[in-house]
């Protein structure tokens, strides 16, 4: 028997399992519906992984900060979870940790402490985290917990470029599971170049439909800042911070 063809198959309740099986270079989150999602959608998210930078380096990506449409502050501690959130509108930042819902809060230069209002406030700042990293690292979480995928086939984008469409619904994760998502990747690249949201998924219409453009690298990884008429800026990747920067209200510099 040649080598090449060697390897054990193993029959258990009629199931035939391989020990030679390759497994996925980008896994999905417990929780994403493979079951209900399409292989062809999966396929597509997983070719947008790869051209980002991949499942690897995207793990590795350590810190990011960005600013959300002139609104807010975000610097984002990947492993920990630790955030900390600057609304550029007033005289507030909160910092908090969205896996354990804890955190910190000054607001018009003052720490506050009273329970209830530091709750109310850590909320809304876990909210809006949830919120503007999806606009900034969405392709990334194509295989999340609670995700669905199906391919909606061949289309071309608001300006007329090539794509693959696929259509992402979600059950029992973030604030609002009843959205519902179109994403557009292009065939050359792979990497998403549009999205449409629903704020409900049996709409027809979206609330909007925006572009993804202008990719750069940060770090090992690629992001996109350029929404159209909007646009997230000051896009940062570091591999070191200091724990100020999650510790102390006083503003950092980067």
């Amino acid at each position: 028997m040649k080598k090449h063809f060697l390897f054990l198959v193993l029959f258990i309740g009629g199931l035939t399992v391989s020990s030679n099986a390759q497994k996925s270079s980008n896994p999905a989150a417990k929780g994403f519906n493979t079951a209900g999602s399409d292989a062809k959608a999966i396929a597509l998210a997983d070719a947008a992984m790869d051209a980002m930078g991949g499942r690897k380096n995207w793990d590795n990506t350590h810190y990011i900060t960005w600013n959300f449409f002139g609104n807010r502050r975000l610097t984002w501690d990947k492993w920990t979870g630790d955030v900390r959130v600057e609304n550029l509108k007033n005289d507030q930042t909160v910092l908090l940790n969205v896996n354990t819902d804890k955190g910190r809060v000054m607001k018009n230069g003052q720490e506050i402490t009273q329970p209830d209002s530091v709750d109310k406030y850590v909320k809304q700042a876990k909210s809006a985290w949830i919120n503007d990293s999806y606009w900034l690292v969405m392709p990334y979480k194509l295989k999340d917990s609670g995700v669905t995928l199906k391919y909606m086939g061949e289309d071309k984008t608001e300006d007329g470029a090539a794509a693959e469409k696929i259509q992402m619904t979600f059950e029992n994760v973030g604030d609002t599971p009843q959205n519902k998502y179109y994403v557009w990747l292009s065939p050359d690249s792979k990497m998403v170049t549009q999205w449409a949201y629903f704020a409900k998924a049996e709409n027809d219409k979206p609330n909007f439909t925006m572009p993804w453009k202008a990719y750069k690298p940060y770090g090992k990884v690629m992001l996109s800042g350029d929404r159209g008429q909007r646009q997230l800026t000051d896009i940062q990747v570091f591999d070191k911070l200091p724990k100020s920067v999650f510790e102390s209200f006083e503003k950092p510099t980067f």
